[in-house]
């Protein structure tokens, strides 16, 4: 009965929790390893530990690969040379008035040859006509990305291998006196390598738009001269649609436009022929980044969180690829199966 009248009293109370918030840290203390944890309930309040300081860079780093269509349109024009047209002929070039000394090639490398203007030929000047070529043809393109993202913008780098496809090139002036002129290149393979600059600008949802650039450098293959080629940089300017399909992967379609150019040295002359070749591309692709946490290594572990196994942190094995998560709870299954197909007009799915 004293004892009873003993705990009744407020300062014997406050004394006893007092004594326990003392004993609590030693209770539930947050250990650095696993080790000195010393009962299996003890591994709750040990300290996790994240990835690797290797893991957390490359998880910055995100990885494209599209694909698409390419509409090119090669133009040039002829100032300071005239074009020669002979009867069932290709057409001919010649330098000022001297019609006599020509150029069957002046699209990958210049090749001189004789000229003869024949009864019923044709010959203009650039200096009474603005004359030149113009050919479409199309590219089939690969092209691989790496970028690091920091808030809305985005900078990296790419390569793009494409195959571009040559058509005949037609007059720009006297098509009916002048006859289209066949290249000896019909095809060939063009390989560009830049620096990617880019700012998302909108969000919806699950899209995302993206405004970007592709700046730099391109090689054309061996079937053009080199030595008589200057080549400048390319511009490529596009807007992305980004689909979020996962924390990790995206889909996107990129149309974009692109601006580039080289000039052709004709040997003797002092002069050259600039080329245009922009393009119109549309790339379809997807993009992916490597997680930060890496996956679980238990293969029976149905866990849809990020969660531990001792003090080291997983992500979940039920997350597709395809799917977006909640890291804190999962989102494989959000509709109950009582909630599906036949299930929805019984009173007790199950």
């Amino acid at each position: 009965m004293a004892l009873t009248r003993t705990f009744r009293k407020p300062y014997v109370i406050a004394a006893l929790v007092l004594v326990s918030l003392a004993a609590m840290p030693e209770a539930f203390a947050q250990y650095e390893t696993e080790q000195e944890a010393s009962v299996p309930l003890e591994y709750f309040y040990i300290k996790r530990q994240g990835t690797g300081l290797f893991r957390r860079i490359l998880s910055k780093v995100t990885f494209g690969l599209s694909t698409g269509y390419g509409s090119t349109t090669f133009k040039h024009e002829l100032d300071g040379f005239g074009i020669l047209q002979n009867p069932d002929s290709m057409p001919k070039l010649f330098q000022g008035n001297n019609a006599a000394q020509g150029y069957s090639n002046w699209f990958n490398k210049v090749q001189p040859e004789g000229n003869t203007l024949q009864p019923g030929g044709f010959q203009v000047n650039s200096d009474t006509a603005d004359i030149g070529f113009k050919s479409k043809s199309f590219n089939i393109p690969i092209r691989a990305t790496l970028h690091v993202e920091f808030n809305r913008y985005r900078i990296g780098g790419g390569y793009s291998f494409e195959y571009t496809s040559v058509g005949d090139f037609r007059p720009l002036r006297y098509q009916d006196r002048i006859g289209n002129y066949s290249p000896e290149v019909t095809s060939f393979f063009l390989k560009k390598y830049f620096v990617l600059l880019g700012a998302s600008v909108y969000r919806y949802n699950d899209y995302l738009l993206v405004v970007d650039a592709n700046i730099g450098g391109y090689a054309m293959g061996k079937k053009f001269d080199k030595n008589a080629m200057k080549k400048g940089v390319f511009v490529n300017l596009g807007v992305t649609v980004e689909r979020e399909m996962s924390e990790y992967f995206r889909l996107f379609v990129r149309p974009s436009y692109e601006i580039k150019s080289y000039k052709l040295n004709v040997p003797e002359t002092g002069q050259s022929i600039q080329h245009r070749f922009n393009a119109f591309y549309i790339n379809v692709g997807a993009t992916y980044r490597i997680p930060e946490l890496r996956r679980c290594f238990l293969k029976t572990c149905h866990a849809q969180m990020n969660h531990a196994h001792g003090n080291r942190e997983y992500r979940s094995r039920k997350h597709p690829i395809y799917k977006k998560q909640n890291p804190h709870y999962g989102e494989n299954y959000p509709t109950l199966i009582k909630y599906k197909g036949k299930n929805k007009k019984k009173l007790n799915p199950y």
